[in-house]
C-alpha cells in the first residue's frame, strides 16, 4: 500500500476550500475543459466548459469516493461523504466526465479536518476526512456488499492506534525551484515531489532518519537524481523498521555505484542515528518506475533486519515482501490459522507463500506444510526462515502453485487445507481449478483485494465449496484498502450434500 502527503488545502469546520491548491499540482484527468466547440482547435473539439453545480452525495464507491448524479449520470467525487450537500465542478472531455469537490455546504457529522497537512495533494490516504467510526462503517459496508451472496461477514477488526503503523517507508529525493534538496512523496498521479517532513502512517523513526539524510546532503556535494536530465546520485531512500526488534534498515537507492564521500556520509548518519542496524546501497540506473535495482552493496551491518511475527522470527532483506502493518497482520494470520482448524495431523499447502510467514506460523499446529512460490529469492528466504525458527515440518518449493497441486492430484496425493494469499489481481482459473482437482477439505483465502477475492470465491462455490466464514481486517487505516480472510469448506465435508 502506498502513501504520499506541503502546504495542503485548508478547510474550515463547515466548508471545503481548495483555494490554496498550488498551481501545477492538479491531479491527472482533472484539468479544466472548454465550453461548446472551440473554434479551430481540433485538440479541444470534444471538450465542454466546466459546469459548477450543487449536489447531494447518495453513497460511496468501493474507493471511498462520493456518488452524485448529474444529467442522468452517476459521478464520483473524492472527499465527499454520504448525505453531504456540496458544490462540485463537472468537466467533460469526450465521453469522460469528471467531478471535483469545491466546497461542502452541509457537512456530515462524521467529517473531520484531516490531521495530515498534505492530505489533499498526496492521494496516498483517501479517508482522513472521515472520523474513525465512519472509516470503520465504510469498510464494513464495502465487505458486506462484495460478499453479500456468500453470507454475512463478521465485524471488521480495526486498529487501536490507526497511525504510525507502516514498517516500510519510501521517500523520493529531488531539487525544488530554488535548487534546494527536498524529499517526500509523489503528488497523486504525477512525478512531482511533495516536500514533507512527516507522513502520519509511517513509522516516526523512519521519517526522522530521512530528515537527517536531507540535512547531510545539504552540507555535502551529494545531489539528488534528476529523472529528466539523468544527472545526480540519490533517487530514493527506503527505510524498514522491525516493530518488535527495533532493528532498522536504510537503503540508499542511487543512480550510480560510485558513491563519493561514502565514509563521511555513513559516519554522519550513524552518529545521528545509532539505532540504524544496517545500511545498504542499491543501484538503479534504469529509466523505470521500479524503486529498487539489481545491484546491492552492504555499507554497514549484516544487510538484513530481523522482526518477530506471531512468535516467529523473520529475516527481512531490502527486497523481501513483509506485511506492512505487523499489528494487524497478527490479527489476520491468527484468524486464518483458526479457520484452518488444524489439529496437528493435516497437510497444509501455503500457496503464494512468499518468505513463508503464514506457512511457518501454521506449521506449529499442522502435521506438514508445503509452501510454493514463483519468486526464487522469496523461496530462499522462506527456507532460511524455516531453519532460523527450527521448523522441521515445512518444505518450500519454487514453482507455480497451481501446477504443483495438479501434479500432486495426479500422483494421488492429498492436502487437507490450502491457504492462499494471492496478489491484488487475485487468482486465475488455472489455479482455482487445480484447487478443485486436489479437493482439500478446507480453503482459507487471505486477500488484499476483496473484489477479486469475491470473484474467485464464486468459482470455488460453483465447484463444490461452501463459504463458512468471512472476516474483514483493517490493515491500512486512513486508506480505502481493506483485507479479508474467508473460510471455504468442501460441501461433502460441510454436510451440505
Amino acid at each position: 500500500m502506498n502513501k504520499r502527503k506541503s502546504n495542503g488545502y485548508k478547510k474550515s469546520k463547515n466548508k471545503y476550500n481548495r483555494s490554496n491548491k498550488p498551481k501545477g499540482q492538479q491531479h491527472n484527468g482533472r484539468g479544466s475543459r472548454t465550453a461548446s466547440k472551440p473554434k479551430g482547435t481540433k485538440k479541444h473539439q470534444h471538450s465542454k466548459k466546466p459546469v459548477t453545480i450543487e449536489v447531494t452525495c447518495s453513497g460511496l464507491t468501493n474507493e471511498g469516493k462520493g456518488i452524485v448524479e448529474w444529467e442522468g449520470k452517476k459521478l464520483e467525487v473524492a472527499h465527499l461523504m454520504p448525505g453531504e450537500k456540496a458544490v462540485v465542478t463537472v468537466s467533460t472531455r469526450g465521453r469522460n466526465v469528471t467531478a471535483e469537490l469545491k466546497r461542502v455546504i452541509t457537512p456530515s457529522n462524521d467529517r473531520i479536518n484531516p490531521p495530515c497537512v498534505h492530505y489533499y495533494e498526496c492521494g496516498g490516504c483517501q479517508l482522513q476526512h472521515m472520523n474513525e467510526q465512519a472509516q470503520k462503517r465504510f469498510k464494513q459496508e464495502t465487505i458486506d456488499k462484495l460478499m453479500q451472496s456468500f453470507g454475512k461477514p463478521e465485524a471488521i477488526l480495526t486498529m487501536d492506534h490507526p497511525y504510525d503503523y507502516r514498517n516500510k517507508s519510501h521517500t523520493t529525493f529531488g531539487l525544488n525551484k530554488e535548487r534546494q534538496v527536498i524529499g517526500g512523496l509523489y503528488a497523486q498521479n504525477s512525478h512531482q515531489i511533495i516536500p514533507m517532513e512527516r507522513c502520519l502512517i509511517h513509522d516516526p523513526k523512519a521519517d526522522e532518519i530521512v530528515q537527517t539524510i536531507k540535512e547531510i546532503m545539504k552540507g555535502s556535494k551529494m545531489q539528488p537524481y534528476n529523472e529528466d536530465t539523468g544527472h545526480g546520485f540519490l533517487r530514493h531512500v527506503l527505510v524498514k523498521v522491525g516493530k518488535v526488534s527495533g532493528e532498522i534498515m536504510v537503503v540508499l537507492v542511487a543512480a550510480s555505484p560510485v558513491f563519493k564521500g561514502k565514509k563521511n556520509f555513513v559516519k554522519a548518519l550513524r552518529k545521528a542515528h545509532p539505532e540504524i542496524t544496517t545500511l545498504l546501497l542499491n543501484v538503479n540506473n534504469r529509466d523505470t518506475s521500479m524503486v529498487l535495482g539489481d545491484q546491492e552493496k552492504v555499507l554497514f551491518g549484516k544487510g538484513t533486519i530481523t522482526d518477530t511475527l506471531c512468535g516467529l522470527k523473520f529475516d527481512i532483506s531490502a527486497k523481501s515482501f513483509y506485511q506492512i502493518n505487523p499489528v494487524q497482520t497478527e490479527k489476520l494470520y491468527a484468524k486464518a490459522i483458526e479457520m484452518a482448524e488444524l489439529t496437528g495431523k493435516e497437510t497444509v499447502i501455503d500457496a503464494y507463500c512468499g518468505i513463508g510467514t503464514i506457512g511457518l506460523i501454521a506449521s506449529r499446529k499442522a502435521g506438514k506444510v508445503i509452501g510454493v512460490e514463483q519468486n526464487k529469492d522469496a523461496v530462499r528466504d522462506a527456507i532460511h526462515n524455516s531453519k532460523r525458527n527450527g521448523v522441521k515440518n515445512a518444505r518450500f518449493y519454487q514453482g507455480d502453485a497451481g501446477q504443483f497441486m495438479v501434479q500432486m492430484a495426479a500422483r494421488g496425493e492429498k492436502a487437507d487445507v490450502v491457504i492462499m494469499d494471492p496478489p491484488r489481481s487475485g487468482s486465475d482459473e488455472a489455479f482455482l481449478s487445480s484447487v478443485v482437482k486436489l479437493q482439500p477439505k478446507l480453503v482459507v483465502y487471505v486477500s488484499c483485494n476483496p473484489a477479486t477475492q469475491a470473484r474467485d470465491m464464486g468459482y470455488l462455490v460453483k465447484n463444490g465449496y461452501a463459504v463458512e466464514s468471512i472476516q474483514p481486517v483493517d490493515m491500512f487505516p486512513q486508506t480505502m484498502h481493506v483485507e479479508a480472510v474467508t473460510k471455504l469448506v468442501r460441501k461433502d465435508k460441510a454436510g451440505n450434500q
